[in-house]
């Protein structure tokens, strides 16, 4: 039968309440045989006839729990952020601690829990349901389970793991259900207030026969400061979601003046007043001083709602960003420590801007005649074809597109720019080669530079390595039994991921081209 309370606050271990009673009577803990021992007061029993008769006496056996193997936090954990015109018409406690909305998929949630291996144990048929408001950001959360036993590794604290998570977000389920008509306008009322950076409004007709009034959805992006205390209130909602879908994120300072939260929020205008308003995404960007007197933006934070991913929401947010940077002339726009996914957003919005700067142009014009003429196949050294420093400069003062970021475009331009791509693929693929190599080996040959090796070790060759770094330019030739043919596989694999990323963003590059015309 499930239980349906809240974890206790404290259940005593049976272990250490009574060690006896894993065991049968007289049998101690620390015997190493089976065997009962007599109490030397009790009579032996009466026997009668010849004892060889007799029944032979019976051993019996010590049973002993099976060790608690433990659940992953991401196997009876489920999360839904919850949508308000469904959880508002709930009708019974089951429907909500069955939970509803759009199922979330966190990162890892075996981080949030204290024992080495991140599971959770003492519980079966253990499930915790949470659901987070999409319109406050407030947390409920039900926990049932069939039963609870210490099984040799302790009871994991539930209330105090699902804090860490949730913080002051979690509350009763009554008030839960109630902050979707009293908190409706929660979103609206903090970011009326900020500056407003972007917005794009679409008719919406009703789908009420007896109200033919047509509604307006406003998609807008505005910007505050946390040092205001109602954004930085906002954003402590905010860091939950950004600690389970962000990895290796951590919170921002919202006592620290110097960022500025951007909102994404989309809202219905029904009859000139606004009906409701959802947040579809936020960044969180960071404004350093660059001397003299000058600024740089660097983007430290963004996510876009789970339910509205994949939808041209996170480029509408970043090429807001981009453009306030343009407007204010700071010195560059940086992002600190990308994802894989967010680097693509970048470069689907950095590749066209460059295309447009006439320098860079007749720099990739330049590459490509280059690569169009060239034999690289019977190259002595790596190809140089880095873009100009003139260029890199002027990017970085109309674009606020730093060196790095230009370097990362500058192989995808090139791309663009070879017709027929297929003519000089050969050629281009060793272009793309000889920058892998530059990167993870050194800029000559790929034996300039710092090197790092790995070798033969009876300690750990896992943590095993030798780092070279030649003098005077001369290069260092190593081989390491083994070792030469799986550097070449990696360096291959490293260069075949690379043209894949390439390939890719100049689809979403063209794709996006055409879609404007």
């Amino acid at each position: 039968m499930k239980t349906t309370n809240h974890v206790p606050t404290h259940i005593s271990p049976l272990l250490q309440q009574n060690p006896s009673s894993f065991f049968p009577p007289q049998l101690s803990p620390n015997s190493r045989s089976h065997t009962l021992q007599r109490n030397p007061r009790t009579p032996l029993p009466h026997r009668s006839g010849d004892d060889s008769m007799a029944e032979p006496k019976k051993r019996r056996r010590a049973a002993f729990a099976t060790p608690d193997p433990g659940c992953e936090a991401n196997q009876c954990i489920e999360i839904s952020l919850g949508q308000d015109f469904v959880l508002s018409k709930f009708s019974s406690k089951e429907e909500a601690e069955a939970g509803t909305g759009f199922c979330v998929k966190p990162v890892d949630l075996n981080n949030f829990f204290d024992d080495e291996d991140g599971k959770i144990y003492g519980y079966q048929g253990l499930k915790i349901t949470v659901l987070v408001s999409s319109i406050s950001f407030h947390v409920y959360t039900n926990v049932t389970y069939e039963s609870v036993s210490d099984g040799g590794k302790g009871i994991t604290d539930l209330k105090t793991a699902l804090q860490n998570m949730f913080g002051e977000n979690i509350i009763e389920k009554e008030e839960f259900l109630q902050t979707f008509s009293t908190e409706g306008q929660y979103i609206w009322s903090i970011a009326s207030s900020g500056e407003r950076l972007y917005e794009n409004a679409s008719a919406v007709r009703s789908t009420d026969s007896c109200h033919s009034d047509a509604k307006a959805l406003v998609t807008e992006v505005t910007c505050l400061n946390v040092g205001d205390p109602q954004v930085g209130h906002l954003y402590s909602r905010l860091v939950p979601l950004v600690l389970l879908l962000v990895d290796g994120s951590n919170p921002i300072d919202v006592t620290d003046s110097q960022w500025d939260l951007y909102l994404l929020v989309q809202k219905t205008i029904n009859e000139g007043q606004v009906s409701e308003a959802r947040l579809l995404g936020f960044a969180a960007v960071y404004r350093f001083y660059h001397y003299p007197d000058s600024s740089r933006l660097r983007l430290s934070q963004i996510l876009i709602s789970p339910p509205y991913q994949r939808q041209g929401y996170g480029i509408c947010l970043l090429e807001t960003i981009t453009k306030v940077g343009v407007a204010e002339n700071v010195y560059d726009f940086t992002i600190e420590e990308p994802l894989d996914s967010l680097q693509r957003v970048r470069d689907v919005i950095d590749v066209p801007r460059l295309l447009a700067c006439e320098s860079v142009k007749r720099a990739v014009d330049e590459a490509v005649l280059y690569l169009k003429e060239a034999n690289l196949s019977k190259r002595t050294q790596l190809s140089e074809l880095r873009p100009p420093l003139s260029a890199s400069e002027e990017v970085r003062k109309s674009l606020k597109i730093n060196k790095k970021q230009f370097s990362h475009c500058w192989e995808i331009l090139i791309y663009l720019a070879l017709d027929p791509v297929e003519k000089y693929l050969q050629n281009y693929k060793i272009f793309i080669s000889d920058i892998v190599k530059a990167n993870v080996l050194g800029k000559d040959s790929g034996t300039n530079g710092k090197r790092v090796t790995e070798v033969p070790s009876d300690y750990n060759e896992e943590m095993s390595f030798v780092m070279y770094k030649s003098q005077n330019g001369e290069g260092i030739s190593i081989d390491v039994d083994g070792n030469q043919v799986n550097q070449e596989q990696q360096l291959q694999q490293l260069v075949d991921e690379r043209l894949n990323e390439i390939k890719y963003i100049a689809h979403k590059v063209s794709e996006k081209k055409v879609t404007k015309e």
